[in-house]
C-alpha cells in the first residue's frame, strides 16, 4: 500500500492539489487547487463545523444533533450550517451549562470534517513559492528603527529561479517607495504565488512593508480574492524560548518564515551559531559571498547612494539564501500539511501532540465515536541522565536504544487507556514500518540517480520519525483529549531502568561510561581504558584500540540483555569527547570536525567572536594541542586591537522582553539593572515593543564608563572611522580564557606527560 493511501494518516479524502482553504460567505469555504498546467481554480464548497457536547442535550431542541459511539465523555455531536451558527451555539450551551469542546480553526473543522488535506499529488517542486527580502537603508533589522526610513529594496525570487530586485531612488525616495510598493503588489498577484517566503519576515519584513503602504497610502490587497494583508499578535514557544511575533494571513496564500524554520530545526541538534539570516545560510554552506551578505550601515549606504554592483548583490544575496534555506528546511512541513488537517503555515507552528491530537480528533469524528474529557495533568520523573567523567575522553563511543520510547510503547503495551479505537497503537506502529519502507526506497532512488525522488523520500522518512518521536510527549500533553500521564510515567520507568541496565553491564566489562542522555551512552571500549588507563590519558593505544569485533561483541552482548523489540545500535566513534558538564559537551569527529552540545558552551548570550574563540579553543584541546592556545588568545586580540574583527562578531542583537514602561517601573523599584538594549530604545525616542530586536556594539569612550552607557545602534557603526571599545573586548576574551582555565590547564599537563612517556 502506497503510504498515502493510510487513511489514518492522510485522511480519507484523496481529493488532488488542494493549496489553500479559506473560509467564505456564509456556510462555505473557499477551495483553491494548482492545475497540472500551472494555472489555480477555486471551488465554492458547502461549510458544516460542529461541536461535541456531553450528556444528552435532546432537551435543548438542537437540530443535527447525533449520539455517538462509545462511552466518552463528549458523547453527542451538534453539526450547524456556518461558522457564525457555531458561534451561537457555542454561547448557547455556555449559557445552559453544559459541557462542550469544538475546534477553534474554521479550517481544521472542513479538513477533519472531510477527510481532506492540502497538497495530495503535488510534487514539492510544483507549488509555487516566492521569495521576498525587504532591505532598508542601512540593512537593520532593528524594526522600530527601520520603520522610520523608507525603504531600500526590495528582492523577489522563486523556486523556478525567476529573480527581480526592486530599487527604491535615493534621489527621488518618496514617489519611488510608493511605485515599488504598487509594483510589488502587481508582481504578487500576477506570479500567484501559493506561499510567500522569507527571513524573519513576520518580525521585519511584512510590518516594515505595512508601516511603509500605510504611509505612501498603497494597498497591499495581496490575497486571491482580493484579500488585504492582515495581522494579529501571536506567541510560539519552542523548547525553553518564547517568541512574540505577529501572524500575519492572507487569503488564499501561505507565509512560512526560514527563521521560525531554523529555530525549529535547532531544537534537537543545538548546533546554530544564531539565527540571522547570514548565521543559518553560512551554517549549511549556502552563501558565497560572506562580505557581501554583512554589509550593513554607513557602508551599505554609501554602497546605495553609489547605485554599485555591490549593493544590488547584498539586496539580491537575501533572496538567495532565503531559497536556499526554504529549499532545504520546508519540505517535511510540506508532507506534514498531507497528514494533518491545517493550512500549510498553521502546521508549521502547532506543536507535534497538538497535531497529533488533531489525526485522533479526525478519525473519532469520521467513525462518530464519542471523545473523552482531557486528562487531569501530574508530573512524574523524566528519563535517566547522568555525567560520569569530565574532561577530555579519548576513542569514544557512542551508542543508543533505536527509538527507545516507541519500542518501549509497543513492546510493553503503554498505550492510552481511553483510546477505545487504538489509534495511537495503530499510528505508531504504521509509522515505524513507513519509516524502515521509505529509508529503503531512499536507497534504490540513489543508486538509480533520481534526485527529485530521494528528496522526496527524505522528507516523508523524516516526517515519520518526528511522528514517531512525538507520541511519547503526547502521552504528557495536558491538552491531549487522549493523554495519559500513567502511560507516560511508565515509559520513562522502563526506559530508565534500560539504561541503567545497560551502564552496569559496560562498566562490569571495564568499558568507562563518560555521559547518558536519556536515550544514549557516550563510552570509552574497555580496550581503549585497557590501553591508557584513564580516558583522559593520550596514549595513541588507546586512540587505536578497538575493533569493529569489539563493537559488534559489545553489541551482541548488550543486545542479549535487553528485552525483545529493544535494539541497541553503536552509531558513532570520535577521536575525542570533551565532557564539561550533565548536557554540555563537545565531540571531535573522526573527519575533524567539532561538535558542541549545551548552552554553557555556546550560549547566544556570549557576542559571536566568543562563541568562535571558545569552539576553536576546545578543538585544539581535543586535538591534543594545548600548546596553541596562547597563539590563538593573541591571534584574537590583536584582531580586536587593530580593529580587524568584523563588527558582527562583537555585536549583540538582544530582544526586548518587557516594554519600556514596565522597563522604567522595574528600574525605579530597583527590580533590574539598565541594560544596553533598553537604553537604546528609551534615547532614540521611538516606540519599540516587546519582541522587537536592537542590534548594538560598545564604543570606546574617553573615561570607563557603564556598557549600557557605551552602547552604540548596529546602524550607526562606520567602518570608515571604526570606533568600537577594544578594552572592553580584550577584557571579555580574557573571562572566557579565565573561565576555562582549568581544563586548558589539565590539557597542558596530560600533553606533557604524554611527551614525557
Amino acid at each position: 500500500m502506497a503510504f498515502e493511501d493510510n487513511e489514518l494518516l492522510f485522511g480519507a479524502d484523496k481529493t488532488p492539489r488542494i493549496v489553500a482553504i479559506e473560509l467564505g460567505e456564509t456556510g462555505t469555504v473557499r477551495v483553491y487547487r494548482r492545475e497540472k498546467d500551472g494555472s489555480t481554480t477555486m471551488d465554492v464548497e458547502p461549510f458544516h463545523p460542529f461541536v461535541w457536547t456531553d450528556g444528552d442535550i435532546t432537551d435543548l431542541g438542537l437540530e443535527n444533533a447525533q449520539k455517538l459511539a462509545g462511552d466518552l465523555r463528549y458523547n453527542w455531536l451538534v453539526v450547524v450550517d456556518s461558522w457564525k451558527e457555531l458561534i451561537a451555539l457555542r454561547n448557547g450551551l455556555k449559557k445552559a451549562g453544559r459541557n462542550f469542546f469544538a475546534l477553534s480553526d474554521p479550517v481544521q473543522h472542513y479538513l477533519s470534517a472531510t477527510g481532506r488535506t492540502l497538497f495530495k499529488q503535488l510534487p514539492f517542486e510544483e507549488l509555487k513559492r516566492i521569495q521576498l527580502e525587504v532591505l532598508s537603508p542601512t540593512g537593520e533589522t532593528d524594526l522600530a528603527d527601520a520603520s522610520q526610513n523608507p525603504i531600500a529594496s526590495i528582492a523577489l525570487s522563486d523556486n523556478s529561479g525567476w529573480e527581480q530586485l526592486i530599487v527604491v531612488d535615493p534621489e527621488d525616495v518618496e514617489e519611488s517607495e510608493h511605485d515599488a510598493l504598487k509594483q510589488l503588489t502587481v508582481i504578487i498577484k500576477e506570479r500567484d504565488p501559493d506561499v510567500i517566503e522569507g527571513h524573519d519576515l513576520f518580525r521585519f519584513d511584512l510590518p516594515y512593508l505595512v508601516a511603509r503602504a500605510r504611509k505612501a497610502k498603497v494597498k497591499l490587497d495581496w490575497g486571491r480574492s482580493g484579500g488585504f494583508l492582515r495581522s494579529r499578535p501571536s506567541r510560539l514557544q519552542i523548547a525553553e524560548k518564547t517568541i512574540d511575533y505577529p501572524k500575519f494571513q492572507v487569503d488564499g496564500r501561505h507565509f512560512v518564515d526560514t527563521f521560525l524554520l531554523a529555530q525549529f530545526y535547532d531544537v534537537g541538534l543545538r548546533t546554530l551559531s544564531g539565527f540571522e539570516r547570514s548565521d543559518v545560510a553560512q551554517h549549511f554552506g549556502f552563501c558565497d559571498a560572506a562580505e557581501i551578505s554583512a554589509l550593513t550601515g554607513k557602508a551599505l549606504q554609501r554602497e546605495r547612494l553609489a547605485k554599485s554592483e555591490r549593493f544590488r548583490k547584498r539586496a539580491l544575496c537575501a533572496v538567495w539564501e532565503t531559497r536556499a534555506l526554504a529549499d532545504l528546511l520546508s519540505p517535511s512541513y510540506f508532507i506534514q500539511a498531507q497528514i494533518f488537517p491545517y493550512n500549510y503555515q498553521d502546521v508549521i507552528v502547532r506543536g507535534n501532540a497538538t497535531r497529533i491530537n488533531a489525526l485522533f480528533l479526525r478519525e473519532y469524528l469520521r467513525q462518530r465515536h464519542s471523545l473523552p474529557e482531557m486528562p487531569m495533568a501530574r508530573t512524574f520523573e523524566g528519563g535517566f541522565t547522568a555525567i560520569y567523567f569530565s574532561g577530555v575522553a579519548r576513542n569514544v563511543w557512542h551508542c543508543d536504544v533505536a527509538s527507545l520510547y516507541p519500542s518501549i510503547m509497543l513492546q510493553f503495551d503503554c498505550f492510552p487507556a481511553t483510546d477505545q479505537l487504538q489509534i495511537f497503537r495503530h499510528l505508531l506502529t504504521d509509522l515505524r514500518s513507513f519509516r524502515l519502507e521509505a529509508k529503503g526506497q531512499m536507497q534504490l532512488a540513489d543508486k538509480k540517480g533520481d534526485r527529485p525522488r530521494w528528496h522526496h523520500l527524505h522528507a516523508l522518512q523524516n516526517t515519520f520519525k518526528i511522528l514517531i518521536n512525538s507520541f511519547y510527549g503526547y502521552l504528557g500533553f495536558a491538552q491531549g483529549h487522549f493523554a495519559d500521564f500513567e502511560a507516560a510515567a511508565r515509559v520513562t520507568q522502563i526506559g530508565r531502568e534500560l539504561l541503567q541496565k545497560m551502564i552496569a553491564w559496560l562498566n562490569e566489562r571495564g568499558a568507562q561510561v563518560i555521559e547518558v542522555d536519556t536515550d544514549g551512552i557516550y563510552f570509552v571500549p574497555p580496550s581503549s581504558v585497557a590501553a591508557g588507563v584513564s580516558p583522559a590519558k593520550t596514549d595513541k593505544a588507546a586512540d587505536t584500540a578497538g575493533s569493529s569485533a569489539e563493537i559488534e561483541a559489545l553489541r551482541d552482548g548488550l543486545a542479549r540483555e535487553l528485552p525483545p523489540g529493544i535494539e541497541v545500535e553503536f552509531d558513532e566513534q570520535f577521536d575525542a569527547m570533551f565532557s564539561y558538564k550533565a548536557k554540555n559537551y563537545a565531540l571531535l569527529t573522526r573527519s575533524g570536525d567539532v561538535v558542541i552540545k549545551g548552552g554553557a558552551l555556546k550560549s547566544r548570550g556570549l557576542e559571536k567572536f566568543q562563541r568562535v574563540f571558545l569552539e576553536e579553543m576546545i578543538r585544539l584541546i581535543m586535538q591534543e594541542k594545548p600548546e596553541e592556545l596562547g597563539r590563538l588568545r593573541e591571534q584574537f586580540e590583536k584582531r580586536i586591537r587593530n580593529r580587524e574583527m568584523p563588527i558582527d562578531m562583537l555585536m549583540k542583537t538582544d530582544t526586548l522582553q518587557d516594554s519600556l514602561d514596565k522597563y522604567r517601573a522595574k528600574i525605579a523599584g530597583s527590580a533590574r539593572n539598565r541594560a544596553a538594549a533598553y537604553e537604546l530604545a528609551l534615547a532614540s525616542g521611538r516606540n519599540y515593543k516587546p519582541g522587537d530586536r536592537i542590534s548594538y556594539y560598545i564604543k570606546a569612550t574617553p573615561k570607563k564608563i557603564a556598557a549600557y552607557e557605551a552602547a552604540k545602534l548596529i546602524s550607526e557603526f562606520d567602518p570608515q572611522n571604526r570606533d568600537e571599545n577594544s578594552d572592553y573586548y580584550v577584557a571579555k576574551l580574557n573571562e572566557l580564557v579565565k573561565k576555562f582555565s582549568g581544563i586548558t590547564a589539565e590539557a597542558t599537563s596530560a600533553k606533557q606527560e604524554s611527551l614525557a612517556l
